[in-house]
């Protein structure tokens, strides 16, 4: 997945420490095989080489992740989608080329297909898939968060109640810590080139999840283009939001919400985000500084509660 990931543990001397480290290894490993864009062998990567029209039988956990992303694609309204994996690539941000190639580009936009997740369809009961037009699916907005929470069913099995995972931005507490405190985790600030942060957040039962245009981006003139892709506009994020952060029960929903959100933007996406009961935090860059908005335990309320 081309990052790291790690698991603290507090207070759980019985565990067998190595015998889970293989475990939590191998469930990583494991969504990687099946979900990476860039291996040749993985199983996303033959459902994107199938011709159109034909059935690829897929394992389980892929076609669960694919469910959840079609669902999240359709509840966003297209914000997130899963099927513009030819234009992460034609801008540089994928397995296929290091920076933008015009020619590429415009081949993506002329073959991405409005609604493109309308284009695949799931065959859960015969555990199948198949594309309806010349797709490429991407799922490294979801994939990682899902990664944690195979990470934290690794956990439950083995008994480890007061744990923090961590994989890239993505995080979730299964539990609180050891003295029944929850875990307090950085909030990054959305400043390009530099490590430093903006809040803390608080978790237990619970994951988070964010989103911004602050590490992997272009500068085209005096725009900056983000790694994310507006599915609406067949091209990278162009907003003045600089990060969205989410928290919810699932890191896997939390990770695709987060990105959603983003491409939203920070009006339809605050609106959508209090239609669905989601919590979430955007920062939005104002005069060379940072704008807090929020949804439940990121609303100003419950914000200055939480500093009283």
């Amino acid at each position: 997945m081309g990052t790291r990931w790690s698991v603290t543990l507090d207070g759980q001397p019985a565990l067998d420490g190595d015998a889970l480290q293989r475990e939590l290894a191998a469930a990583v490993q494991q969504v990687d095989d099946q979900m990476s864009p860039w291996k040749p062998t993985s199983d996303l990567v033959r459902l994107n080489r199938a011709p159109v029209g034909t059935w690829v039988e897929l394992p389980p956990r892929i076609l669960a992740v694919l469910t959840r992303a079609l669902e999240i694609a359709r509840l966003s309204g297209g914000a997130f989608d899963p099927t513009v994996g030819a234009l992460v690539d034609a801008w540089g941000f994928g397995a296929e080329r290091e920076q933008p190639d015009p020619a590429a580009i415009q081949v993506a936009r002329s073959a991405t297909a409005a609604a493109g997740h309308t284009r695949l369809e799931l065959d859960l009961a015969a555990g199948r898939a198949r594309k309806h037009a010349a797709l490429q699916v991407d799922l490294c907005g979801i994939a990682k968060g899902y990664a944690v929470d195979r990470m934290a069913a690794v956990l439950q099995r083995h008994g480890a109640a007061h744990a923090l995972i961590a994989l890239d931005g993505e995080l979730r507490a299964p539990g609180p810590q050891a003295d029944g405190q929850p875990w307090a985790v950085a909030l990054e600030s959305p400043v390009p080139g530099r490590r430093a942060a903006h809040g803390v957040i608080e978790l237990q039962d619970l994951a988070v999840a964010t989103s911004g245009d602050y590490r992997r981006f272009w500068d085209v003139g005096e725009a900056r283009l983000a790694h994310t892709m507006d599915p609406r506009r067949a091209a990278p994020l162009h907003n003045a939001v600089a990060s969205v952060t989410v928290l919810a029960r699932d890191c896997m929903d939390a990770d695709a919400w987060a990105t959603a959100l983003l491409v939203a933007g920070h009006r339809d996406g605050l609106a959508l985000a209090a239609r669905l009961g989601l919590e979430a935090l955007y920062l939005l860059r104002r005069d060379e500084r940072l704008v807090e908005l929020g949804l439940g335990r990121f609303a100003p309320a419950a914000a200055d509660a939480s500093r009283a």
